[in-house]
Order: structure tokens, then C-alpha cells, then sequence
């Protein structure tokens, strides 16, 4: 299997950030992107997509971490993008249901080309550690619309918001390993359209 992989270099007055993603890895990862937490969920992320990542960031964290985390979002999201390349022969679907704890997180997902995000993870703390936790959501939004992914992350139980948002980021991890796995069953594009 030919190794689909990309890397992303995105730069603005607001960030500084460079992306490698190896589809067909093993769970590798290096990550440094100036926000311990989503360091954290990246890593997560990763090992349970079976995905190699890298991922270097600077961003201007002195005002607050959204820029970073929104940006980081979407450039990963391109680099998916770019590395599935054609799009053939993929599962296309992939759900997982994550429990961490007293969490139980549901995430499933479309590599339908069409970006979309439907978010249903209260979280009860509106900081982990000095993490804002509404950036989570924008995270999400910006890897699906630019990775053009049907996205869906629902919450069936929890109350610890650290364990919601670590089963949110590993049920990504896994619902994607499983949707951008190739099936020798299939050829062509997953879609009676003929396009993704």
C-alpha cells in the first residue's frame, strides 16, 4: 500500500503552524503546540487513530489559546484531506463509542467531502486546568469543515469534563482509523455518485 501522507504549513499574523500526517502509521506522535491540554488530546488522538503525527505550533497564547487550537484544527484537517488523496477503496464510515470513566462518548463520522459538524458534549467546566473548554467545539468545527467530514460527537453519559473531552478525542481517533481504512473488497470510490 502506497503510504498516504501530507504535510501543512499554515502561517498568518495569528499562528505559525507545520503538520505531518502519515495515514497508514502506527500511533507515532510528536506534538508541540504551545497548549499543554491539546498536546494531551493530540496524542490521544494519534495513538488511538493509528496515525503518525506531527505537529509544531506557535500561536499568540498570550491573548488565549483559540486562535491555536482553531488553526490547528484546520490545517490537521486539510492534511487528512490531502494525504486520502483519490479516496478509493476507503471504508467512508466510521462511529466509535469511547468510555472513560463515567464517560461514554459517541463519535461517528463520513468522508463524504462535505464538511459538517453536529456537537452535543456539554461540558460542566468551562476550564480544564487553564484550558478553555468551549474550544473544543471549535476544534472539531474547523477539522471537519476543512477535512470535508460529516462529523457527529455526542456525549451519552459523563460529568467529569476532562474524561468527555478525552473520550471525545479518542472515539475521533478510532471512528476515523476505522473509515480511512481500506477495504480490499472495495474499488473505486465509496459513493454510487462516483465522487467524494
Amino acid at each position: 500500500m502506497t503510504q498516504r501522507q501530507a504535510e501543512v504549513l499554515r502561517k498568518t499574523g495569528e499562528t505559525d503552524i507545520k503538520i505531518e500526517v502519515t495515514l497508514d502509521g502506527s500511533g507515532g506522535y510528536q506534538v508541540e503546540t504551545g497548549v499543554g491540554f491539546l498536546d494531551h488530546m493530540l496524542c490521544l488522538f494519534a495513538k488511538h487513530g493509528a496515525l503518525d503525527l506531527t505537529v509544531q505550533a506557535a500561536g499568540d497564547t498570550y491573548i488565549d489559546d483559540h486562535h491555536t487550537v482553531e488553526d490547528i484544527g484546520i490545517a490537521l484537517g486539510q492534511a487528512i484531506r490531502q494525504a486520502l488523496g483519490d479516496k478509493q477503496g476507503i471504508n467512508r464510515y466510521g462511529h466509535a463509542i469511547i468510555p472513560m470513566d463515567e464517560a461514554l462518548i459517541l463519535v461517528a463520522l463520513d468522508i463524504s467531502g462535505r464538511g459538517h459538524l453536529e456537537f452535543e458534549l456539554p461540558l460542566p467546566s468551562a476550564k480544564v486546568g487553564t484550558f478553555d473548554t468551549e474550544l473544543v467545539e471549535e476544534f472539531f468545527r474547523a477539522l471537519a469543515l476543512n477535512g470535508g467530514i460529516t462529523l457527529h460527537v455526542r456525549m451519552l453519559s459523563g460529568r467529569n469534563t476532562h474524561h468527555i473531552i478525552e473520550g471525545a478525542f479518542k472515539a475521533l481517533g478510532r471512528a476515523l482509523r476505522q473509515a480511512l481504512a481500506k477495504d480490499e473488497r472495495l474499488s473505486g470510490i465509496p459513493s454510487t455518485k462516483g465522487v467524494l
